[in-house]
């Protein structure tokens, strides 16, 4: 399971507040504990705190890389923001992310082919976000078939069926659960499976609970990617197991421990 760690984003108050002032210990320690708890990509959103977010990006980018050395996703609705972030990237990142509609994937396609970057790809449009599986399906070949086109191999097109609050939006979990499954046989190889694991609990007062079972349904449905919150120890440890249970792993009574072992974790 790929873990993109969500912490580095000015939604947060520490790290908008790093941000504002510059200040590269908040985010180098955010980065250094992310990989460290399991994380194996970062993601790096600049959010709403700064009025020039190009900067803010690049200095996120450059900071980060002066703590760690470790893969990004570089992560903002804004094309210049992403590539500010991709120019300064030491490794191929995940842009994060395009959608279905024209202007997005002219923007970010070419970027990420030219970079050899990964693309996150959700399953809406500028339509919005479809209602039906099939909808859903529709957007996400359009997207990765563009990016094959394109030269971005599939293993390197990361699908997102969208997950929505459950709180707002209950009944599309259904729908987003088998837009899951069916989109890892759109190709062979197939692409990668991601979602944004903390929307499904926005507005939730136990937003544990609800991103731990979505994960753990996730992964029964073919996911092999979020991105969530590596510092949730039982969020991590029901990643684990739930793969084991998959039959990704070896089972020993130990296999938590052997797990974040073979990851690197807790250095």
């Amino acid at each position: 399971m790929l873990v993109i760690g969500e912490r580095i984003n000015g939604m947060f108050k520490d790290v908008r507040k790093a941000i504002q002032t510059k200040d590269k210990a908040i985010v180098q320690d955010l980065a250094k504990r992310q990989l460290a708890s399991g994380a194996n990509v970062l993601d790096v959103n600049v959010g709403p705190a700064s009025a020039d977010p190009v900067s803010a990006m690049k200095w996120l980018v450059e900071t980060i890389y002066e703590a760690v050395d470790a893969p990004l996703a570089i992560d903002s609705p804004k094309p210049p923001v992403v590539e500010a972030g991709v120019k300064a990237c030491k490794r191929p990142p995940i842009i994060n992310s395009t959608d279905g509609s024209p202007d997005k994937m002219a923007a970010l396609i070419p970027l990420a082919a030219e970079y050899k970057a990964g693309l996150i790809g959700l399953c809406m449009d500028e339509k919005g976000i479809p209602s039906t599986v099939d909808a859903r399906l529709e957007v996400g070949m359009k997207i990765l078939a563009a990016c094959v086109e394109a030269g971005i191999e599939p293993q390197n097109v990361h699908l997102d069926p969208v997950i929505l609050p459950v709180k707002f939006s209950q009944p599309q979990f259904a729908v987003s659960f088998e837009t899951l499954r069916q989109l890892k046989t759109l190709s062979d190889p197939s692409p990668q499976l991601v979602v944004g694991l903390s929307n499904a609990s926005q507005g939730c007062i136990d937003r544990h609970i609800v991103n731990r079972i979505t994960l753990v349904m996730g992964i029964a449905g073919g996911l092999n990617e979020a991105i969530m919150d590596p510092f949730d120890t039982e969020l991590m440890h029901a990643m684990i197991t739930a793969e084991l249970l998959m039959n990704k792993q070896i089972y020993c009574d130990s296999y938590i421990d052997a797990y974040m072992k073979s990851m690197g974790a807790g250095k």
